[in-house]
């Protein structure tokens, strides 16, 4: 059954999940690795671990949130469900900044991979034209055609998987030397404390894509199953392997008057080490080696960017439904999902973020300064969410709890947040970026926040209700649930969204079509056209359901009124939740609901969904309402 609606489709299963989550998290250490090193010098890997460890335990929370809280949106939506829509916003504005960081940084190290690939180098300030191309191409082609998560993820992880590794086993094999990892290392000397304190928030630049993924969770067909799962495996696997190249990395390039990773190669650490075990194996295969890393690391450099333009979408989705943002930001499109005005924004704010900083001494070390900002305020902000709804909503369903709680307090949130926070206040002030673009980032989110809120007559604090939340249905359980068969995309919208909900809850549906009987007829009167388009219906909801794994049953009734076909049919099968649709049109009217609506919401025995489109949504929709 065609879906005419653009609507968020729970499609990822935990393959596909672990395989976004790989994809996602391990693409950082493209652009990471020379960064870090360039500060951490012969103490990158320690540095490396240390911060994994620290993003493992912040996941955990992570995991516990997206679980219990099946929404886009990731920490914005914990913070604004646990505390408050001003809050949420916060979290939200500075993940956007997040976003940007790793559109823009990616689109600079993907010209580097690509030039290491063919055996040349690219200078400034070609690299940052030629970075603003390939936000404007990824941007373009967004505006365009929809990407497909699930159906690239396995493609993407492989490569990077296979990349990764191979660095490591030649590296291992050809490169590795303890003395060349120790080689002009002296704590406190090189590095200076200065420099290692510096180094610890930009290392949270390597482990970028956790709120990608936990912004997939109302995409996901068991998400207290499946996101804990892929997360864990997924970071775990990471960690192991940035390690592991940090190692040969420092092998290749030992750090005793600053390693090259941090200088020559800081734009393509990667495609520097294989430069390096070229030197160790013949030509015939090191050259298709360099080549190969080149491409792969522009290919893995380029679906960085790609999702992370999808992703600050799908986060401007969930603040513009939610009255944190402009309405038209909250609102999906069939050709792009996401709305196209925050696919503009995200590639024209990403160019403005390379250009702005292409004359700085070093651009990269500020964007990864700039980075630390916001992800360790929205990791903080996360783990807080998730201790207070502990507290606020104990009864919520949690498919997955953060382990070793004390009463309600997971003690693992606590310490995480403790140690995000205390990070973040020592980027603050190790880093020029993070002290002073950081708060002036924060101020122009806030004055957006404040216009738009006045210009909707709501309070900054006030709890906005999206069109398609329902208190209190996410806890709901239903077994029956009976959804009234209409032509055109309302009925279309009603079944799938029946289906959807049954999907969940592992409940069965009935499809109900009433045949309406013109008084001057008898009601077995013949009306083989009716009979014929009832059949055709409930035939594609049944095939809709069997698509979902979800039973759908489908029954043809005559009446004189649709309104009493419906509850008397909610009272013979027992239905637990009817779903019913509400057109635009009749809001344009005197009344709200059309009269079938009215009177099932007066009689009905059981719950109701309404399913009330906006305004334009349905213009075109040339369906004749039955009641």
């Amino acid at each position: 059954m065609a879906r005419k609606l653009p609507r968020l489709q729970r499609v990822l299963d935990a393959h596909a999940l672990f395989s976004i989550a790989y994809g996602e998290i391990a693409s950082s250490i493209y652009f990471a690795l020379g960064i870090i090193t360039l500060r951490a010098l012969g103490f990158t890997p320690l540095v490396l671990l240390a911060t994994g460890l620290l993003f493992l335990i912040v996941s955990l929370s992570y995991a516990e949130g997206t679980a219990a809280i099946r929404e886009t949106g990731g920490a914005a939506t914990f913070v604004r469900i646990a505390f408050n829509d001003f809050w949420g916003f916060v979290t939200g504005w500075v993940l956007f900044l997040d976003y940007l960081i790793v559109i823009a940084l990616s689109a600079l190290f993907l010209p580097h991979y690509v030039a290491g690939a063919f055996f040349t180098k690219l200078h400034r300030p070609w690299d940052v034209v030629a970075g603003c191309g390939v936000i404007a191409g990824v941007a373009v082609i967004r505006l365009v055609h929809r990407t497909r998560l699930h159906r690239w993820a396995l493609m993407v992880a492989l490569v990077d998987l296979a990349t990764q590794v191979l660095i490591v086993t030649l590296g291992m094999a050809l490169l590795f030397s303890p003395g060349a990892l120790s080689a002009g290392t002296s704590l406190g000397t090189s590095p200076t404390w200065h420099s290692l304190a510096f180094a610890i928030p930009l290392a949270m630049l390597a482990y970028t894509g956790l709120e990608t993924v936990a912004n997939l969770a109302e995409e996901t067909r068991r998400p207290g199953r499946d996101l804990p799962r892929s997360l864990f495996g997924s970071i775990g696997l990471v960690v192991i392997l940035y390690v592991a190249i940090a190692v040969v990395g420092l092998s290749a390039f030992p750090a005793e008057h600053g390693t090259l990773l941090g200088s020559n190669w800081i734009r393509a650490p990667l495609v520097g080490i294989v430069t390096q075990i070229r030197g160790h194996v013949p030509d015939v295969i090191g050259a298709p080696l360099q080549v190969f890393v080149g491409l792969s690391g522009a290919f893995i450099l380029l679906t960085a960017a790609t999702t992370s333009i999808s992703g600050f979408g799908r986060l401007a989705y969930s603040l513009g439904e939610h009255g944190q943002l402009p309405r038209r930001f909250g609102m999906l499109r069939p050709r792009t999902l996401v709305a196209p005005e925050s696919i503009i924004a995200a590639a024209v704010i990403a160019i403005g973020l390379l250009v702005g900083t292409a004359a700085l001494a070093h651009p990269v070390l500020f964007l990864a300064s700039l980075f630390s900002f916001g992800v360790l305020l929205a990791f903080t902000a996360a783990q807080l969410a998730v201790i207070k709804l502990r507290f606020s909503e104990p009864n919520r369903r949690r498919p997955y709890r953060v382990p070793f709680t004390i009463g309600r307090v997971p003690v693992p949130s606590v310490v995480g947040a403790l140690l995000t926070f205390t990070v973040w206040v020592i980027a603050i002030a190790t880093h020029q970026g993070a002290r002073l673009a950081g708060p002036v980032w924060l101020g122009l989110g806030l004055v957006v926040y404040i216009v738009v809120r006045k210009s909707r007559g709501e309070g900054l604090l006030q709890r906005v209700v999206s069109a398609d939340e329902h208190r209190g249905l996410a806890e709901a359980e239903f077994s029956r649930i009976l959804v009234p068969m209409k032509l055109g995309d309302i009925g279309e919208e009603m079944i799938a969204t029946a289906v959807k909900l049954a999907q969940e809850r592992g409940a069965s549906v009935e499809a109900l079509h009433v045949i309406r009987v013109p008084l001057e007829l008898p009601l077995d009167a013949e009306l083989l056209e009716e009979e014929e388009r009832a059949e055709a219906s409930i035939a594609e909801a049944k095939l809709l359901g069997a698509d979902h794994g979800v039973n759908v049953e489908g029954r043809t009734v005559r009446a004189r009124s649709i309104g009493q076909a419906i509850v008397q049919e909610a009272q013979d099968s027992n239905a637990d939740l009817i779903v019913l649709g509400s057109a635009p049109r009749w809001r344009r009217q005197s009344r709200f609901f059309s009269p079938t609506v009215d009177y099932v919401l007066k009689k009905a025995p059981s719950e109701v969904l309404i399913v009330a489109f906006p305004q334009g949504a349905l213009e075109a929709d040339g369906s004749e309402p039955q009641g």
